[in-house]
């Protein structure tokens, strides 16, 4: 189908309008909406920028879209954001995948050797002007489980095994040997791996096989030693069983950039714990993160105009 040389494309943004807009400006009729205007912006319009990506705008006001012909999701998934009449229908979606993947696996790697070599607890004694040396553990040698053989996963593992960390994948489907994650697990098999895990990192993305894969049962299983960290959704954790197993040493700690609920309430004990470290969902942001994001739309946006393959299209199952 030939494309409009100049198409209209809405921005799905709040008050945070995406920076370098003035290329896309260039090529398209642009209109900014926040979720409270998607519907009224939406009609007529050929292209969806979902900067704002956690809101469910689109959703409510997917029946105005009556001429649009492509979504592009500033996000490395398409999460919540995408109605399922979207799904359905013939309308494009791509996503901005892999641009976080080697953020995300850096920040891994800083938060297994913060709890290895105790670099909060060091913090705290500084603050405190307290001069005390202690041990600290190895990493090398470590097991690390992925849970997610997607390419955030996969850059995990290659930076933990980089360090010498034993490192493993669990996912939908099981196989003897990748190249980024060695042996890869059935999900059926979680409860034999987190037997020999100290470090359980979560990638995966939110299913119905996923959600709250951490749970009073998966947790009694792991070392007293063993730590979960989570950079995924924060719907794979279930939050009362953990702080339960942090409470009970049933853990020895847990790093999580992501809660169900963003931000945690103020009342949940996770705030105070020592062996417990908590960031805002930022593990994927650095310097320039925002710039990258808009240059990819900007580059997908001059093949949709010209009529040639998207990058990251998202292969949708109708």
């Amino acid at each position: 189908m030939q494309q409009p040389s100049r198409p209209t494309v809405v921005v799905l943004c709040g008050a945070d309008r995406p920076p370098g807009m003035a290329a896309v400006e260039q090529r398209a009729a642009v209109r900014y909406a926040t979720g409270e205007r998607l519907a009224d912006e939406l009609p007529g319009a050929d292209v969806l920028f979902i900067w704002r990506t956690q809101s469910n705008a689109l959703t409510r006001a997917w029946a105005k879209a009556d001429g649009l012909r492509w979504v592009h999701s500033a996000s490395a998934g398409t999460g919540q954001v995408l109605p399922g009449e979207l799904i359905a229908s013939d309308v494009l979606v791509t996503t901005s995948r892999g641009l976080f993947d080697e953020p995300i696996a850096e920040y891994v790697l800083g938060l297994v050797l913060a709890f290895a070599k105790d670099l909060p607890g060091r913090v705290r004694r500084q603050d405190d002007g307290t001069w005390h040396a202690r041990e600290t553990e190895r990493v090398a040698g470590k097991t690390a489980l992925i849970a997610g053989t997607g390419t955030i996963g996969r850059a995990i593992g290659r930076k933990l095994a980089a360090v010498g960390m034993r490192v493993s994948g669990i996912g939908r489907l099981g196989r003897p040997s990748d190249p980024d994650l060695g042996e890869v697990l059935p999900m059926d098999r979680l409860t034999d791996a987190l037997r020999r895990t100290d470090y359980l990192v979560l990638a995966a993305p939110l299913t119905e096989d996923t959600r709250g894969m951490v749970n009073a049962s998966t947790l009694a299983v792991m070392k007293p030693a063993a730590r979960v960290i989570n950079v995924s959704r924060g719907a794979l954790v279930v939050h009362d069983d953990l702080v339960a197993a942090l409470q009970r040493g049933r853990i020895a700690g847990a790093a999580l950039d992501v809660f169900a609920e963003e931000r945690p309430d103020e009342s949940s004990p996770l705030w105070t714990m020592q062996n417990v470290l908590i960031s805002p969902h930022m593990s994927g942001q650095v310097v320039g993160w925002r710039d990258e994001l808009v240059a990819l739309f900007v580059d997908n946006l001059i093949r949709y105009v010209e009529g040639r393959e998207l990058r990251n299209v998202v292969h949708k199952s109708h």
